[in-house]
């Protein structure tokens, strides 16, 4: 460590540029290094929906905010002590995001009159020179001609030369951080192992950025962020969806079950297929369908042969399965839908995230047709969320929703690996030929927690009829009948309320058991609201937070914890939905705290709104 380093508990940092400026990439690198230097470290990736979005405009902004530090992070923090920006654009569209007094490293190439105008600031108005960022230290640079001017001779066209400018800026981002460059380093041989002169060019061109520092007459104060004080164990730097993917897979070894995932690509879900389509040594099967519907019934299809069947989507995509989910309701076969939900409706927003879909999960199918919801809280519980998933579809007989969002899916963290043995068992009650005795085989008898069980095909004597037409009780035989059809909606609908007796009371995450402001969240929302209620009980106010990972059927205490505070308030990513399942099952005066701008909430303007109330 420097002696001159300034000494920090947290540092937040926002990468933004153009789209092709490898922001993306650049923000990971810093990820990895600061998670392997021992900072807890909390990441919110933002890039526009279009592969190569206009270059130069608002609307082609890619930005990248990380937030690490010696302490728990729980959320990309609200603001930046940092931004770099690659263009004029990019410091038009995040300079809101900067602390007062905050630090701007500005890429002079990006401010010419072209990128100006394309940034739509005033003819002849230039932000870097006319005063307006005096409040803030700004630091400007050309990287485009640093860039060129060390790669001269290196035979690389201008293009591929260009491309290596973000090296530039990382490594000199590594030397104010004061970390090490050897792990971008090893990534690099790695990635273009077969094109050494790439190789070459993007290690010269990050050491040439952190050499910067050293040498620059202009003096930059470097800043120290000691590693964090963690739990001893193996660490990995995890991403929502790869974790949903290890989650299905250490599902699949636990319970003995081979995994079948149907998929239709569609942003953000699409890295689960990609990522488990690599295992095929543990079993796992992936098939890309033509389309949503062909997705889902091809993991149908799986599941009544016997596999932990899983289908991934987001929300316009879960419509395109909604029939099919009401036939795996009836046929009553395990299957764990995964919805990565995203801005909608419509196409809408296919990079931002939202909560806007569990009103889809809870109700969005036509009949009586209930089923399990689970959500997953952070990137890292993505694993153990869709694991308890997998554990209640094939315990229960039961298509379970998975609910992930573009926060959690792109978000990252430390995650510390569990030992398999630590995980809950999960067992599947397979039919057996001596189920069949008597000749009268009864596929939809029901055990204790009235789940039937899983007759695959092949085995002599469990021959039954499937379909999507009532069953008659226990038979499965088709049944027009009225008695038995209200028999049956019922008897469906108590074997999901039964799967309260199996999983978890309701627990506060912070806070006092009685007071005068319970907050209810779920979903990603989980660390702003867990910074806000910390920074509220730390000024004496009296707050609790509880956060609900099962929304159907919700923990049998939820109701006598919510009559324990004088105020509800349900914070959500949508216009109000758990508050409304909450407001009819429990007549409770929950009230609702919304945004619905494609980006999560700030930990403090939930502060903001608890103290109104607390």
């Amino acid at each position: 460590m420097e002696n001159n380093s300034l000494i920090a508990t947290d540092a937040t940092i926002l990468f933004a540029g153009d789209s092709g400026d490898g922001i993306q990439l650049t923000g990971d690198q810093f990820t990895t290094t600061t998670a392997l230097f021992g900072n807890d470290v909390s990441t919110f990736p933002n890039y526009p929906a279009e592969i190569r979005a206009p270059l130069g405009t608002l609307a082609g902004v890619s930005g990248f905010q990380i937030k690490f530090g010696s302490e728990e992070i729980y959320t990309p923090g609200d603001s930046c002590d940092l931004l770099v920006v690659m263009n004029a654009a990019a410091l038009k569209a995040n300079l809101k995001q900067l602390k007062p007094g905050g630090m701007i490293i500005a890429n002079t190439e990006g401010f010419d009159p072209k990128n100006l105008r394309l940034a739509k600031f005033p003819e002849g108005v230039n932000p870097l020179e006319d005063g307006s960022l005096d409040s803030y230290k700004l630091y400007t640079l050309d990287v485009t001609k640093m860039t060129k001017a060390t790669l001269e001779g290196s035979g690389l066209g201008t293009k591929d030369i260009d491309r290596t400018k973000n090296m530039f800026v990382l490594g000199f981002i590594y030397w104010i951080y004061n970390r090490t460059l050897e792990h971008t380093i090893t990534f690099l041989e790695q990635k273009f192992a077969k094109k050494p002169a790439i190789v070459e060019a993007n290690i010269k061109t990050l050491k040439a950025g952190y050499h910067y520092g050293d040498t620059s007459e202009t003096f930059m104060q470097r800043v120290q962020v000691d590693a964090a004080k963690i739990t001893p164990g193996v660490y990995r730097n995890i991403n929502g969806n790869p974790a949903t993917a290890i989650g299905l897979i250490a599902a699949s070894q636990k319970s003995g079950l081979n995994l079948f995932l149907g998929s239709y690509p569609i942003t953000p879900a699409s890295d689960i297929l990609h990522d488990l389509s690599k295992h095929k040594n543990f079993g796992v099967r992936t098939f890309q369908a033509e389309d949503e519907i062909a997705a889902i019934t091809s993991a149908i299809g799986a599941a009544f042969g016997g596999s932990l069947a899983v289908t991934t989507s987001s929300g316009p995509g879960i419509a395109l399965k909604t029939e099919a989910i009401g036939l795996a309701i009836m046929l009553e076969l395990p299957l764990v839908i995964i919805n990565v939900q995203r801005g909608g409706p419509s196409t809408g927003l296919p990079t931002k995230t939202e909560q806007a879909d569990l009103l889809q999960a809870v109700y969005g199918r036509n009949g009586e047709a209930p089923l399990p919801v689970i959500a997953a809280r952070t990137p890292s519980d993505c694993f153990y969320a869709v694991y308890e998933a997998c554990r209640i579809a094939v315990e229960h007989s039961t298509p379970v929703f998975f609910l992930s969002d573009g926060y959690l899916a792109n978000g990252a963290e430390p995650w510390r690996f569990p030992q398999a043995a630590d995980l809950p068992s999960i067992t599947a009650t397979f039919a057996t030929a001596e189920d069949a005795e008597g000749g009268k085989f009864l596929p939809y008898k029901r055990d204790e927690k009235l789940a039937r069980k899983w007759a695959v095909p092949g085995v002599k004597g469990l021959e039954h009829r499937i379909g999507g037409l009532e069953k008659e009780h226990e038979t499965g035989n088709i049944s027009y009948d009225p008695d038995n059809h209200e028999f049956m909606v019922k008897l469906r609908a108590e074997k999901v309320e039964k799967i309260a007796d199996t999983i978890p009371l309701q627990t506060l995450d912070n806070g006092p058991e009685k007071g005068k402001l319970l907050i209810v969240g779920w979903g990603s929302t989980y660390g702003s609201i867990k910074t806000a209620v910390k920074r509220a009980l730390a000024d004496g106010y009296s707050v609790a937070h509880a956060h609900v990972r099962y929304i159907q059927p919700f923990p049998k205490n939820l109701g006598e914890l919510m009559k324990n505070y004088d105020h509800i308030l349900v914070p959500e990513m949508n216009n109000g939905q758990l508050v409304r399942i909450l407001r009819d099952k429990y007549l409770v005066p929950a009230e609702g705290f919304n945004k619905i701008k494609g980006i999560p909430f700030s930990s403090e303007e939930l502060y903001s709104k608890i103290i109104t109330l607390a």
